[in-house]
């Protein structure tokens, strides 16, 4: 069976124009004198490409460059990355909605796609004709629209207001139903485009559902978020982009490690100018340990986490108290530990270590970053936002192998069998 998608030399480059006149402004004569040049110009460079000078009013950006990868039927494949580097500008060429500047991209199989959800909703019509607008713009036949119908309107909740025009719709119920009518195709080939942050909460979950049985029947998906727990739990392989390029690309778990040390690299790189510096010095520094004292890298699933984390205490603070927080990389609070540095250490004051001792640490396999803040007497001492980045790798400790990793925490249990 050929590859789903074969992406060969793929480049794009998009002209940057530059202001170069006072006040950012151009008078009349200005843009008239411009216009009239540009063709000369363009012909000049066609008859002889080195002798025309560079337009210091612009210069080529390449969105993309030399990017090379294939992709097998039924492959989930996620795309993650900084702003900027080359995503969405990839996706859209997959969709061809933009041409590639280089290179070529071959596609076996339908492609259906979900880049900018409600792209197409006319605000005069109905909810209940903007699903059959919307569906056909997305490539879905009249008889597939109204085999799905029901379920739509059900998936999106606005059942009430289905014959209501869309302009009076609020933003979340445009977006839910937009999210309804994309999340029903059909095509053996689906690219998404970070949906998952539309809606509500409760809507989300619904979303990550919904991606997680596209992803499960046997279709090929490319899957763009910044949810790094949504891609490892939905994707298998991984590429990560930068500047353009690919900078990583194998199992999921590979990529989005290697994205993570980049990120904790850009932390410590701007920790020195400050950005994520204490803010009053408190904390020294926040590093994770083994049994023995050195430094760790990572730990397993279901090991006891150990932070060493050195303090300067002011000597007038009586009941100091320190905290520690666990969020995943989209900045979500999965869990807290606290307690007065007192019960550590009766009267510890100025330079010392703390060590922070959280028995088999109940989150599942993943990246995390760690916060640590310092009170006194209930006024903010000091923090650290991202003070380190807690890789936590697989593991077994009280599972027999089956996999039952999933979820925000993980915490032992005890079970047993009464006979009835």
């Amino acid at each position: 069976m050929p590859p789903a998608i074969v992406v060969e030399n793929l480049g794009k480059s998009y002209r940057v124009q530059h202001q170069q006149t006072r006040g950012g402004y151009k008078t009349l004569r200005e843009s008239l004198t411009s216009a009239a040049a540009r063709p000369l110009n363009r012909l000049r460079r066609r008859l002889d490409p080195q002798s025309s000078l560079p337009d210091p009013t612009s210069e080529t950006f390449w969105a993309l460059s030399d990017v090379n990868f294939e992709v097998q039927p039924g492959e989930v494949v996620g795309i993650i990355g900084r702003n900027g580097a080359g995503k969405s500008t990839l996706l859209k060429i997959l969709s061809r909605i933009t041409k590639p500047t280089t290179g070529r991209v071959t596609i076996n199989g339908r492609v259906g796609s979900l880049l900018e959800v409600g792209t197409g909703f006319h605000p005069e019509l109905t909810g209940r004709e903007n699903i059959f607008m919307n569906g056909s713009i997305l490539g879905m036949s009249r008889r597939e629209i109204q085999r799905k119908f029901d379920e739509i309107v059900d998936f999106s909740g606005v059942e009430r207001f289905l014959d209501t025009p869309v302009k009076r719709f609020s933003s979340g119920m445009q977006v839910r139903l937009a999210f309804a009518v994309a999340a029903h195709l059909e095509p053996e080939i689906i690219i998404v485009d970070e949906v998952l942050a539309v809606g509500d909460m409760e809507f989300q979950r619904k979303c990550l559902g919904k991606m997680g049985d596209v992803a499960n029947s046997g279709r090929t998906v490319f899957f763009v978020s910044h949810n790094m727990a949504a891609i490892e739990s939905l994707c298998e392989s991984g590429i990560l982009m930068e500047r353009g390029r690919i900078a990583s690309h194998g199992p999921i778990h590979n990529v989005v490690g290697t994205y993570c040390e980049t990120l904790l690299a850009a932390t410590h790189r701007n920790s020195h100018h400050g950005s994520n510096a204490p803010l009053n010095g408190v904390i020294r520094s926040v590093q994770l340990v083994d049994r023995n004292s050195g430094e760790a890298r990572f730990i397993k699933l279901g090991d006891d986490l150990l932070l060493s984390i050195q303090l300067d205490l002011p000597n007038h603070d009586n009941h100091p108290t320190i905290g520690v927080g666990f969020d995943d990389l989209s900045g979500t609070r999965l869990l807290t530990v606290h307690t007065p540095l007192t019960c550590v250490v009766p009267g510890v004051r100025g330079h010392c270590r703390v060590v922070c001792h959280v028995p088999r640490l109940p989150l599942p396999p993943g990246d995390y970053w760690i916060k640590v803040a310092v009170s006194g007497s209930g006024v903010s001492a000091d923090s650290l936002d991202r003070a380190l980045l807690l890789h936590i790798s697989e593991g077994d400790p009280f599972h027999d192998g089956r996999g039952f990793t999933r979820g925000y925490c993980i915490a032992r249990s005890e079970w047993r069998v009464v006979p009835l």
